[in-house]
């Protein structure tokens, strides 16, 4: 009988090798390949005669929207798209410690506690004993929730308590790096068994009817472990984002079959567990005046602080970008960026050296993001730029001033989208001036008590912004020792 063939596969994008090498060829990640038992040889030749017609149907006919089960965790449901859908699979990741089992264990307890039938919920845990989770759910207030709760690993002992007719409504995987088929010979967390075992789970749910969620870690890049195929098996992807250093917690949704994407919900964690926060703009203000209520408040604005009116998903969110420009002792200025971009910091900070005729690149720039939140849209480049001159001429933007617009090479200032939608949120929250892009075409109903200033190129900007750079510039660098 021939030996078979040892077989190595990469953990980061599944390749197969026969021999082992230090390095993948294919996504050139290093150390990657471990030994994994090789696949069996698929059949020779299929009969088409032996399988089964398919049913083909056109475009257009009868159809229903897929029903929706509610967690009882508001931002949970938005980010879903209104709900848990029965028969689908969710895959949740984020960084250690986040609050991932929190969030889930919180969830659970919920729909226990609003279901019809005992035994609708079960959680599953491969990382932690029994006593572990009962503290922690202890400690959320949710211990008497009935949850149904067990330590296993084994995908086939989970099948056989949960892939039956009187299967639970909701099934929590924590995590499915944990899980094994015994059928593979390789370790639990290899590209065989995370895939294995994420098929044999998410064709038992669609057989059965009940909704599966994955817990998935993340790899020092920020992104899931395993193969790349697992977030294309589940049909929505969950990312619990934030620092442990801030109590906000933002959860994202990159995937989702049932729902938009993009959409984020807001969690801010406190002792009890993770507490839904439903206006996150008053949130990540929370340290400004309150314009709103109280016009005549102790202090001064502090230079090198924007406030971005921007859009995450279709939840318009208000959130402080602050800026800091300080003279180089270096050959190689540094820049430190939290939240944002460094690339695109980079890109701003030399249009406005070409376009504007100064010398921001030449000084340090540390650039952050309040609150631990994370922002990709171009939107913030105007803001990004404001905080920036404010710095770097200590002058200060009005406290009750929003700004946002997106900056092309040229220095114009373009449009962006849902400008009504952020000029609202401004205006809800006591902002009474906005600096925008000059609107394209047909003009947009925009607040009547928010007064818009419309920038078309950055040097406008900068002359809103340093009437008085060279004097306080001079003045402070000169008193440098």
């Amino acid at each position: 009988m021939a030996r078979a063939a040892t077989r190595y596969a990469c953990q980061q994008c599944g390749a197969a090798y026969a021999k082992w090498s230090g390095r993948c060829e294919a996504c050139g990640a290093w150390n990657s390949l471990i030994e994994e038992a090789p696949r069996s040889a698929p059949p020779r030749g299929l009969d088409p005669g032996g399988g089964r017609a398919l049913g083909f149907v056109g475009l257009t006919g009868p159809s229903r929207l897929p029903p929706r089960r509610q967690t009882g965790i508001a931002e949970l449901d938005r980010v879903c798209g209104g709900g848990l859908v029965p028969g689908s699979a969710v895959l949740v990741g984020g960084d250690p410690g986040i609050g991932k089992s929190t969030l889930l264990l919180q969830a659970a307890a919920a729909i226990a506690a609003g279901a019809d039938r005992p035994q609708a919920v079960a959680y599953v845990t491969g990382e932690e004993a029994i006593d572990q989770v009962r503290l922690r759910a202890l400690r959320l207030g949710v211990a008497d929730a009935p949850v149904l709760l067990a330590a296993a690993s084994n995908v086939r002992d989970i099948l056989a308590s949960i892939d039956r007719p009187d299967a639970p409504e909701l099934v929590v995987v924590d995590s499915i790096q944990t899980m094994y088929l015994d059928t593979l010979d390789s370790a639990p967390g290899t590209v065989s068994q995370v895939r294995g075992a994420a098929q044999e789970l998410i064709r038992a749910a669609k057989r059965r009817g009940f909704i599966v969620v994955l817990v998935g870690h993340v790899t020092k890049e920020g992104v899931i472990a395993g193969p790349r195929v697992l977030e294309h098996m589940v049909d929505t992807v969950l990312y619990f984002e934030g620092e442990r250093s801030h109590r906000f917690r933002i959860l994202r949704a990159v995937k989702n079959r049932f729902g938009p994407t993009d959409e984020i919900g807001v969690f801010e964690m406190s002792e009890g567990g993770l507490v839904e926060v439903s206006n996150p703009s008053a949130l990540f203000l929370a340290g400004r005046q309150d314009h709103a209520s109280n016009a005549d408040l102790e202090g001064t604005p502090v230079a090198g602080a924007a406030v971005f009116a921007g859009i995450e998903g279709t939840r318009p969110l208000l959130v402080e970008i602050q800026a800091l420009v300080a003279p180089s002792v270096l050959g190689t200025p540094r820049r430190a960026v939290v939240g944002w971009d460094g690339t695109r910091l980079a890109m701003i900070t030399a249009v406005l050296d070409a376009r504007c005729g100064l010398s921001l690149g030449a000084n340090d720039i540390y650039l952050n993001i309040a609150g631990g939140l994370r922002i990709a849209e171009p939107a913030a480049d105007l803001a990004v730029a404001a905080a920036l001159l404010s710095a770097y001429g200590e002058t200060t933007i009005p406290e009750d001033t929003v700004v946002f617009g997106e900056i092309a090479l040229s220095g114009e200032i373009r449009p962006v989208g849902h400008t009504e939608a952020r000029l609202k949120e401004a205006e809800k929250l006591g902002f009474a001036e906005a600096w925008i892009p000059p609107p394209r075409g047909r003009k947009g109903a925009a607040p009547s008590r928010l007064t818009s200033v419309a920038i078309g190129h950055l040097g406008d900007l900068v002359t809103r912004l340093s009437p008085q750079r060279a004097g306080r510039r001079r003045e402070r660098i000169g008193a440098l020792p």
